[in-house]
């Protein structure tokens, strides 16, 4: 995606009104609906996605702060770079309590190293704290340990998850395979306790 500030048509330095004055006319001027031909309105929503996302990033101190941040560093360009970085800020997002800030850059990290077992599991853990998010939790932990069948933690933390979710057959059956890989494991214990006291 451009530059932000180039998409709105501002310098780095502009005021948080001049912000909201450039994307009000950028607005008017790209909006979708003024287009009747199909591949002009097409082209049209891409880029009215892009100016709101700008807007909507530069418009907010800290979102603004974060982005000038990014744009003096290198930024990544392999696949695999840009899933670490992802991964990364990720990791900080949840230290500062933005859980869906993490949750979407560990669906990024995800998209890119569709086979890292860690951002799966990564990302499972995270959706699991939002309630809605359940079945894609449990679908991201599964993948993981798919990805990685020799990790006990991971098959500890995904019976956790079922059982969690009223899936007790499920969640036993996953306990027992991370039993199998390491039946003294302190994750393992836990979890295994967890589903008894439930029981």
């Amino acid at each position: 995606m451009a530059d932000y500030y180039e998409l709105l048509r501002i310098a780095p330095t502009a005021t948080a009104a001049e912000v909201r004055k450039a994307y009000a006319l950028l607005a008017r001027e790209k909006h979708p609906d003024r287009f009747t031909d199909p591949a002009q309105k097409a082209a049209a929503q891409t880029l009215f996605q892009d100016i709101t996302t700008a807007f909507n990033t530069l418009s907010h101190p800290r979102r603004r702060a974060e982005y000038d941040d990014s744009r003096k560093r290198p930024q990544p360009t392999t696949p695999e770079e840009i899933a670490r970085d992802a991964f990364e800020r990720a990791s900080a997002a949840l230290e500062g309590g933005q859980l869906e800030d993490a949750v979407t850059l560990l669906q990024t990290a995800v998209h890119h190293a569709p086979d890292s077992a860690p951002y799966h599991a990564a990302l499972g853990r995270a959706l699991a704290r939002v309630p809605a998010a359940a079945r894609e939790a449990v679908q991201a932990l599964e993948k993981a340990t798919q990805l990685d069948p020799r990790d006990p933690v991971l098959f500890a933390d995904l019976a956790l998850l079922l059982n969690r979710q009223g899936l007790r057959v499920r969640a036993q059956r996953v306990l027992e395979a991370a039993r199998k890989l390491a039946p003294h494991h302190a994750r393992v214990a836990r979890a295994a306790a967890e589903i008894a006291g439930d029981s």
